[in-house]
């Protein structure tokens, strides 16, 4: 499949799901390494083009094209790594205050927000489908690799990255205040 064809990206844009497939294995292991190298961390990298495959599915029908495909995903990658990072620094200065504010407020403060984070983490595990839970467990609790899942629960690998992407989207939103509460408490017990 020629993947700079005129006729590829108007499939693509149509919700074609064999050429949005054949433009994901063409072009995943090529921007997972330019991803890399912009994020220097390669878990982090393969989120950011993740995220960018499933942008370009989700808002298929309202993406025009000025230029190549190629093109277009290598920028998409581009701008969603730098997003993260400078949306990075923005959280680290913020928990640096958190931390310095949490600390001065003393020790059993921090306990009681322990429980409550670790009550908002349990509920908000239970609300993620069930599919997506045994997903995120599996890769989060027992650290197993998107492979090792795949073969386990004898599902694709494109299955287990979509729904760790969807659990990871719906933690994000739910556990977001808890961020800095997180980061203090491991930093004060090892128990977390």
């Amino acid at each position: 499949m020629d993947l700079n064809n005129e006729q590829l990206i108007p499939l693509l844009l149509a919700g074609d799901e064999s050429t949005f497939e054949s433009v994901y294995k063409h072009f995943l292991r090529p921007l997972h390494v330019y991803a890399i190298a912009i994020m220097k961390d390669e878990d982090r990298a393969e989120g950011m083009v993740q995220n960018v495959f499933l942008k370009l599915w989700d808002k298929k029908e309202r993406l025009s094209f000025s230029g190549s495909l190629q093109a277009y995903l290598y920028g998409a990658v581009y701008h969603e790594c730098l997003n993260y990072l400078r949306h990075e620094k923005v959280k680290i200065k913020h928990q640096q205050h958190v931390v310095y504010t949490m600390g001065n407020n003393g020790e059993e403060n921090g306990n009681m927000e322990l429980m409550d984070l670790r009550e908002k983490l349990a509920v908000a595990l239970n609300e993620l489908p069930e599919k997506c839970r045994t997903i995120f467990q599996l890769s989060r609790f027992e650290e197993l690799k998107y492979q090792e899942i795949a073969d386990r629960l004898q599902i694709s690998i494109k299955t287990v990255e979509a729904q760790m992407g969807k659990a990871l989207k719906i933690l994000r939103v739910k556990l977001v205040d808890f961020l800095p509460l997180i980061i203090w408490l491991i930093s004060k017990t090892n128990n977390f």
